[in-house]
């Protein structure tokens, strides 16, 4: 019955001049993901998307759920600016719906030179319907069974249902930033949040063999699978194994401020593999309050071992709210498998909650990290991630 989806976006409609960019962003964005599926056209009107499909109508369906700047997608009946077309449309949709008792009939006249202004279009379509079930009601507020149309030029589009799409803004229109990507539940939800406004993602992980090991790895790609379905449809991860650089901070630093140390480090490598990708933000997973590295005061001493800009998506959300982000997304099964990152095998029994800047600079001193740092990142592997492939990374 539906041969197109009728999609629509939010706020790029309010984007005045650079409108049109945003526009050209989304549609390049979702002909990248319907790639995949023959026979699929993207056509821009103005306000709205069509997508037509030869087959596989329901798959096409679920790749849009994966772009962001979609705020919401329809199945559409597509006819000819016509009353009896549309009619005969909207009764196909009506005797399709067996178990509803109340119906209602709203309709859109994009093109005004249609006859019929819309309030009009909508009543005169009621009127026909309704004799075709008499036993229903109608119901304007709350419907079994609302049926749509919007008339335009080229074409009037009969829908009767509507998929929530994830909003925000298209990916890549933001520029570019990388995530510090670990296994566990923050990170992602972080990276996706951050991909939501329009940011495209690389990621960084950081492995620790012999005290992580390789199924901690394989966690943080299956994870990079997730996101890439956002990303434009792959995921570029950078792993880098910071063991010598925890072995020194064990032996020569605090024990207090080893995870403060550890992530100034961290953020170093960061900042050198996002600088060297031109990225222009790091993306962290940080929720204010949560662990001990996450007060104000780590936060901030951690923060200024770089100079590059540093988000913080979560900060104001609460592990409720995260978790159930996760699921929603569908990393939650995958960042809850019971291995383990480096920073999680690494805490103190006493960790520092608000470490001063000036005493964690006095320890950091003692430790002859620049060159330990050089090593691990000219010693990094790169991957390019995509649903269902892992490939190293060629340039």
């Amino acid at each position: 019955m539906f041969n197109t989806i009728l999609c629509r976006y939010g706020e790029l409609g309010l984007k005045g001049d650079n409108r049109g960019f945003f526009e050209k962003t989304l549609l390049s964005n979702m002909a990248r993901v319907l790639e995949p599926i023959p026979g699929v056209k993207v056509q821009r009107l103005y306000g709205r998307i069509l997508v037509t499909c030869q087959e596989d109508v329901e798959g096409v369906l679920e790749r849009l759920k994966l772009v962001f700047g979609l705020v919401s997608f329809s199945p559409v009946i597509a006819v000819q600016p016509d009353l009896e077309a549309i009619y005969q449309a909207a009764a196909g949709l009506l005797l399709a719906h067996h178990s509803i008792q109340t119906l209602a009939v709203r309709a859109r006249r994009a093109d005004k030179r249609f006859p019929l202004t819309s309030p009009d279009l909508g009543a005169w379509l009621g009127s026909r319907l309704l004799p075709l079930r008499p036993e229903l009601r109608v119901d304007l507020e709350h419907p079994d069974l609302r049926i749509e149309v919007e008339v335009r030029e080229s074409a009037a589009l009969i829908f009767a249902e509507t998929y929530p799409g994830p909003g925000g803004l298209p990916v890549s229109c933001s520029g570019k930033g990388l995530l510090l990507l670990s296994g566990g539940l923050d990170s992602p939800v972080a990276g996706w949040m951050a991909m939501k406004r329009g940011i495209q993602l690389s990621a960084v992980y950081y492995h620790s063999f012999p005290f992580t090991s390789e199924h901690a790895r394989l966690k943080v790609i299956d994870l990079g699978r997730k996101l890439a379905q956002y990303n434009r449809g792959s995921l570029r991860l950078s792993v880098i194994d910071v063991a010598a650089l925890q072995e020194s901070i064990i032996k020569q630093g605090p024990e207090k401020l080893r995870v403060t140390l550890l992530r100034r480090m961290m953020m170093r490598l960061a900042e050198k593999t996002a600088r060297e990708q031109r990225a222009r933000v790091l993306i962290t997973g940080d929720s204010v309050g949560q662990v001990a590295s996450q007060t104000l005061e780590s936060m901030g001493v951690i923060s200024q071992a770089v100079s590059m800009l540093h988000l913080r998506p979560l900060c104001g959300m609460d592990k409720i709210e995260i978790t159930s982000l996760a699921r929603q997304i569908d990393t939650y099964d995958i960042s809850i498998l019971p291995y383990q990152d480096c920073c999680s095998l690494f805490v103190p029994r006493h960790p520092a909650t608000r470490p001063h800047l000036d005493e964690t600079l006095k320890a950091e001193s003692r430790l002859d990290w620049e060159p330990l740092l050089e090593e691990a990142y000219q010693r990094r592997e790169d991957f390019r991630i995509s649903p269902t492939t892992v490939q190293g990374w060629e340039g």
